[in-house]
Protein backbone atom coordinates (compact mmCIF):
# COMPACT_ATOMS: atom_id res chain seq x y z
CA UNK A 1 0.00 0.00 0.00
CA UNK A 2 2.72 2.08 1.20
CA UNK A 3 4.44 1.24 -2.54
CA UNK A 4 1.45 2.29 -4.15
CA UNK A 5 1.30 5.36 -2.66
CA UNK A 6 4.76 6.99 -3.17
CA UNK A 7 3.95 5.67 -7.05
CA UNK A 8 1.17 8.01 -6.81
CA UNK A 9 2.93 10.73 -5.52
CA UNK A 10 6.17 10.44 -7.95
CA UNK A 11 3.10 10.14 -11.26
CA UNK A 12 1.91 13.74 -9.98
CA UNK A 13 5.39 15.30 -9.91
CA UNK A 14 6.10 13.67 -13.54
CA UNK A 15 2.84 15.40 -14.54
CA UNK A 16 3.36 18.39 -12.59
CA UNK A 17 7.07 18.99 -14.47
CA UNK A 18 5.46 17.83 -17.85
CA UNK A 19 2.80 20.04 -18.04
CA UNK A 20 5.23 23.47 -18.95
CA UNK A 21 6.65 20.88 -22.19
CA UNK A 22 3.48 19.87 -22.73
CA UNK A 23 2.10 23.25 -23.22
CA UNK A 24 5.10 24.64 -25.24
CA UNK A 25 4.66 21.78 -27.94
CA UNK A 26 0.62 22.64 -27.96
CA UNK A 27 1.16 26.24 -28.15
CA UNK A 28 4.32 25.79 -30.80
CA UNK A 29 3.68 22.73 -32.54
CA UNK A 30 0.13 20.97 -32.10
CA UNK A 31 -1.88 24.05 -32.90
CA UNK A 32 -0.19 25.50 -35.79
CA UNK A 33 -0.20 22.22 -37.30
CA UNK A 34 -3.75 22.17 -36.88
CA UNK A 35 -4.13 25.93 -38.37
CA UNK A 36 -1.51 24.98 -40.99
CA UNK A 37 -3.98 21.76 -42.46
CA UNK A 38 -7.38 23.55 -41.58
CA UNK A 39 -6.26 27.21 -43.96
CA UNK A 40 -5.40 24.53 -46.47
CA UNK A 41 -8.97 23.72 -47.11
CA UNK A 42 -9.81 27.60 -47.08
CA UNK A 43 -9.27 30.67 -49.74
CA UNK A 44 -7.85 33.45 -47.80
CA UNK A 45 -5.67 36.61 -48.73
CA UNK A 46 -4.88 37.21 -45.10
CA UNK A 47 -7.44 40.02 -44.92
CA UNK A 48 -10.50 39.20 -45.73
CA UNK A 49 -12.79 36.26 -44.06
CA UNK A 50 -11.31 33.05 -44.96
CA UNK A 51 -13.84 31.07 -47.67
CA UNK A 52 -14.37 27.23 -47.73
CA UNK A 53 -13.20 25.43 -50.88
CA UNK A 54 -12.23 22.06 -49.84
CA UNK A 55 -9.33 20.65 -51.42
CA UNK A 56 -9.64 23.17 -54.21
CA UNK A 57 -6.04 24.45 -53.08
CA UNK A 58 -4.59 20.98 -53.56
CA UNK A 59 -5.56 20.21 -57.16
CA UNK A 60 -4.07 23.76 -58.34
CA UNK A 61 -0.92 23.50 -57.36
CA UNK A 62 -0.57 19.66 -58.66
CA UNK A 63 -1.36 21.28 -62.16
CA UNK A 64 1.56 23.45 -61.86
CA UNK A 65 4.87 22.61 -63.65
CA UNK A 66 6.50 24.52 -60.77
CA UNK A 67 5.33 22.66 -58.05
CA UNK A 68 5.91 18.95 -59.14
CA UNK A 69 9.58 20.18 -59.68
CA UNK A 70 9.74 21.78 -56.16
CA UNK A 71 8.61 18.32 -55.20
CA UNK A 72 11.14 16.55 -57.38
CA UNK A 73 13.84 18.90 -56.13
CA UNK A 74 13.17 18.51 -52.49
CA UNK A 75 13.45 14.44 -52.40
CA UNK A 76 16.83 15.11 -54.29
CA UNK A 77 17.47 17.52 -51.68
CA UNK A 78 17.31 14.52 -49.34
CA UNK A 79 18.84 12.00 -50.86
CA UNK A 80 21.75 13.89 -50.90
CA UNK A 81 21.59 14.40 -47.52
CA UNK A 82 21.29 11.00 -46.85
CA UNK A 83 23.78 9.58 -49.13
CA UNK A 84 26.34 12.31 -49.86
CA UNK A 85 26.39 14.24 -46.65
CA UNK A 86 25.94 11.69 -44.18
CA UNK A 87 28.73 9.13 -45.65
CA UNK A 88 31.26 12.36 -45.77
CA UNK A 89 30.64 12.99 -42.05
CA UNK A 90 31.09 9.21 -41.53
CA UNK A 91 34.32 8.86 -43.25
CA UNK A 92 35.77 12.19 -41.52
CA UNK A 93 34.28 10.97 -37.94
CA UNK A 94 36.18 7.38 -38.62
CA UNK A 95 39.55 9.34 -39.76
CA UNK A 96 39.30 11.82 -36.59
CA UNK A 97 38.85 9.31 -34.49
CA UNK A 98 42.37 7.72 -35.06
CA UNK A 99 43.42 11.40 -33.40
CA UNK A 100 45.83 11.86 -36.40
CA UNK A 101 48.03 15.31 -36.27
CA UNK A 102 45.97 17.99 -36.29
CA UNK A 103 43.07 16.72 -35.55
CA UNK A 104 41.86 19.03 -33.23
CA UNK A 105 42.73 21.58 -35.67
CA UNK A 106 40.47 19.82 -38.84
CA UNK A 107 37.58 18.84 -36.09
CA UNK A 108 37.69 22.48 -35.80
CA UNK A 109 37.37 23.91 -39.61
CA UNK A 110 34.99 21.27 -40.40
CA UNK A 111 32.88 22.64 -37.99
CA UNK A 112 33.41 25.85 -38.67
CA UNK A 113 30.59 26.87 -41.44
CA UNK A 114 27.97 25.73 -38.96
CA UNK A 115 28.49 29.16 -36.45
CA UNK A 116 28.98 31.23 -39.50
CA UNK A 117 25.65 33.60 -40.89
CA UNK A 118 23.90 30.62 -43.99
CA UNK A 119 23.43 34.10 -45.87
CA UNK A 120 27.32 35.04 -45.67
CA UNK A 121 28.42 31.23 -46.96
CA UNK A 122 25.57 31.54 -49.80
CA UNK A 123 26.87 34.97 -51.28
CA UNK A 124 30.40 33.12 -50.93
CA UNK A 125 29.17 30.20 -53.08
CA UNK A 126 27.93 32.75 -55.57
CA UNK A 127 31.29 34.56 -55.70
CA UNK A 128 32.78 31.49 -56.44
CA UNK A 129 30.49 30.45 -59.40
CA UNK A 130 30.63 33.91 -60.99
CA UNK A 131 30.99 32.79 -64.24
CA UNK A 132 33.41 35.63 -64.74
CA UNK A 133 35.74 36.42 -62.06
CA UNK A 134 34.22 33.41 -59.76
CA UNK A 135 37.31 31.34 -58.34
CA UNK A 136 36.34 28.05 -59.73
CA UNK A 137 36.38 29.26 -63.39
CA UNK A 138 39.65 31.02 -63.05
CA UNK A 139 41.16 27.95 -61.45
CA UNK A 140 40.01 25.73 -64.61
CA UNK A 141 41.12 28.05 -66.45
CA UNK A 142 44.35 28.24 -64.88
CA UNK A 143 44.95 24.63 -65.68
CA UNK A 144 44.00 24.89 -68.92
CA UNK A 145 40.53 23.01 -68.82
CA UNK A 146 38.52 26.21 -69.99
CA UNK A 147 36.34 23.90 -72.20
CA UNK A 148 34.90 22.86 -68.64
CA UNK A 149 34.16 26.19 -67.26
CA UNK A 150 30.17 26.83 -67.40
CA UNK A 151 27.75 29.98 -65.87
CA UNK A 152 27.11 27.48 -63.08
CA UNK A 153 24.19 28.88 -61.43
CA UNK A 154 22.53 30.21 -64.67
CA UNK A 155 22.41 27.29 -66.96
CA UNK A 156 19.71 24.51 -66.32
CA UNK A 157 22.14 21.05 -66.01
CA UNK A 158 24.21 22.69 -63.33
CA UNK A 159 22.59 24.90 -61.60
CA UNK A 160 20.54 22.21 -58.57
CA UNK A 161 23.99 20.03 -58.74
CA UNK A 162 26.15 23.18 -57.59
CA UNK A 163 23.40 24.43 -55.09
CA UNK A 164 23.39 20.73 -53.57
CA UNK A 165 27.51 20.98 -53.56
CA UNK A 166 27.66 23.92 -51.68
CA UNK A 167 25.20 22.93 -49.15
CA UNK A 168 27.86 20.31 -48.17
CA UNK A 169 30.00 22.86 -46.29
CA UNK A 170 27.85 21.99 -43.63
CA UNK A 171 28.59 18.47 -43.17
CA UNK A 172 31.21 19.31 -39.65
CA UNK A 173 27.88 19.18 -37.89
CA UNK A 174 26.86 15.78 -38.41
CA UNK A 175 30.55 14.71 -38.29
CA UNK A 176 30.04 16.39 -34.97
CA UNK A 177 27.43 13.46 -34.11
CA UNK A 178 28.61 10.99 -35.27
CA UNK A 179 32.30 11.23 -34.07
CA UNK A 180 30.75 11.59 -30.53
CA UNK A 181 29.57 7.91 -31.12
CA UNK A 182 32.96 6.78 -32.47
CA UNK A 183 34.95 8.33 -29.48
CA UNK A 184 32.97 6.33 -26.72
CA UNK A 185 33.55 3.01 -28.14
CA UNK A 186 35.65 1.14 -25.81
CA UNK A 187 39.23 0.93 -27.07
CA UNK A 188 39.33 -3.07 -25.55
CA UNK A 189 37.20 -3.58 -28.84
CA UNK A 190 40.02 -2.65 -30.93
CA UNK A 191 43.10 -3.61 -28.89
CA UNK A 192 40.91 -7.42 -29.00
CA UNK A 193 40.85 -6.83 -32.65
CA UNK A 194 44.62 -6.04 -33.07
CA UNK A 195 45.26 -9.23 -31.28
CA UNK A 196 43.21 -11.02 -33.64
CA UNK A 197 44.79 -9.68 -36.82
CA UNK A 198 42.25 -7.49 -37.94
CA UNK A 199 42.99 -4.40 -39.79
CA UNK A 200 41.93 -0.96 -39.53
CA UNK A 201 39.14 -1.20 -41.95
CA UNK A 202 38.21 -4.52 -40.79
CA UNK A 203 38.38 -2.78 -37.46
CA UNK A 204 35.84 0.08 -38.67
CA UNK A 205 33.58 -2.43 -40.93
CA UNK A 206 33.03 -5.03 -38.09
CA UNK A 207 33.32 -2.91 -34.95
CA UNK A 208 32.73 0.68 -34.99
CA UNK A 209 29.89 0.69 -37.24
CA UNK A 210 27.42 -1.56 -35.60
CA UNK A 211 28.31 0.17 -32.40
CA UNK A 212 27.28 3.69 -33.71
CA UNK A 213 24.82 2.52 -36.16
CA UNK A 214 22.08 4.04 -34.26
CA UNK A 215 24.07 7.37 -33.75
CA UNK A 216 24.45 7.08 -38.01
CA UNK A 217 20.63 7.16 -38.39
CA UNK A 218 20.00 10.06 -36.09
CA UNK A 219 22.37 11.97 -37.91
CA UNK A 220 20.96 11.38 -40.95
CA UNK A 221 17.34 11.71 -39.94
CA UNK A 222 18.91 14.93 -39.05
CA UNK A 223 20.48 15.78 -42.03
CA UNK A 224 16.95 15.04 -44.08
CA UNK A 225 15.15 16.81 -42.06
CA UNK A 226 17.25 19.60 -42.38
CA UNK A 227 17.68 19.05 -46.62
CA UNK A 228 13.34 18.96 -46.47
CA UNK A 229 13.30 22.53 -45.12
CA UNK A 230 15.59 24.05 -47.52
CA UNK A 231 15.10 27.57 -48.23
CA UNK A 232 17.21 30.13 -47.60
CA UNK A 233 20.40 28.15 -49.51
CA UNK A 234 18.39 28.33 -52.81
CA UNK A 235 16.63 31.59 -52.53
CA UNK A 236 19.70 33.62 -52.27
CA UNK A 237 21.82 31.43 -55.19
CA UNK A 238 19.38 30.98 -57.93
CA UNK A 239 15.96 32.31 -56.53
CA UNK A 240 14.45 28.77 -58.45
CA UNK A 241 15.80 29.61 -61.39
CA UNK A 242 17.72 29.01 -64.17
CA UNK A 243 13.62 28.35 -65.56
CA UNK A 244 12.08 27.59 -62.44
CA UNK A 245 14.43 24.27 -62.41
CA UNK A 246 15.75 24.60 -58.77
CA UNK A 247 12.70 25.83 -56.52
CA UNK A 248 11.84 23.84 -53.75
CA UNK A 249 8.74 23.58 -51.56
CA UNK A 250 9.74 26.20 -48.94
CA UNK A 251 10.67 28.69 -51.63
CA UNK A 252 7.36 27.98 -54.09
CA UNK A 253 5.23 28.60 -50.08
CA UNK A 254 7.58 31.54 -49.56
CA UNK A 255 6.42 32.91 -53.00
CA UNK A 256 2.52 32.00 -52.16
CA UNK A 257 2.48 33.89 -49.24
CA UNK A 258 4.18 37.14 -50.84
CA UNK A 259 1.56 36.69 -53.40
CA UNK A 260 -1.28 36.58 -50.05
CA UNK A 261 -2.28 33.43 -51.42
CA UNK A 262 -2.50 31.76 -47.92
CA UNK A 263 -4.10 29.21 -48.83
CA UNK A 264 -2.23 27.58 -51.26
CA UNK A 265 1.19 28.13 -48.76
CA UNK A 266 -0.91 26.08 -46.41
CA UNK A 267 -1.60 23.69 -48.48
CA UNK A 268 2.37 23.48 -49.69
CA UNK A 269 2.98 23.17 -46.12
CA UNK A 270 0.79 20.60 -45.51
CA UNK A 271 1.98 18.28 -48.39
CA UNK A 272 5.98 19.26 -47.02
CA UNK A 273 4.94 17.94 -43.96
CA UNK A 274 3.52 14.58 -45.18
CA UNK A 275 6.30 14.10 -47.85
CA UNK A 276 9.14 14.44 -44.98
CA UNK A 277 7.09 11.49 -42.74
CA UNK A 278 7.21 9.32 -45.99
CA UNK A 279 10.90 9.86 -46.36
CA UNK A 280 12.35 10.02 -43.08
CA UNK A 281 9.97 6.88 -42.46
CA UNK A 282 11.25 5.02 -45.95
CA UNK A 283 14.84 5.52 -44.63
CA UNK A 284 14.32 4.58 -41.14
CA UNK A 285 12.57 1.10 -42.14
CA UNK A 286 15.37 0.59 -44.75
CA UNK A 287 18.30 1.81 -42.19
CA UNK A 288 16.65 1.11 -39.02
CA UNK A 289 15.64 3.19 -36.55
CA UNK A 290 17.85 5.01 -34.50
CA UNK A 291 18.26 3.45 -30.49
CA UNK A 292 22.08 4.06 -29.72
CA UNK A 293 21.41 3.20 -26.04
CA UNK A 294 19.83 0.03 -27.14
CA UNK A 295 22.70 -0.93 -30.09
CA UNK A 296 24.98 -0.34 -27.10
CA UNK A 297 23.38 -2.45 -24.83
CA UNK A 298 23.16 -5.44 -26.94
Amino acid sequence: METLRKRNQNTGWIILFLLPVLALILAFFIYPILFLLYVSFMEWNGIQPMSFIGLENFREIFSEDVFRTSIKNNVIWAMSAAFLQIPLALLLALVLTRAPRGWKFFRTIYFLPNVISLVALAMMWSALYNPEFGLINSILEAVGRGELTRNWLGEIDTALPAVIFSYQIYVGYFMVIILAGTMSVPREFYEAAVMDGANVLQQELYITLPVIRGIIVTAGTLAVAFALRQFETTFLMTAGGPANRTPVMGLYMYRRMAGLDYGKAAATGVLLIALGIVILGALQRVFGKSDAVGDSQQ
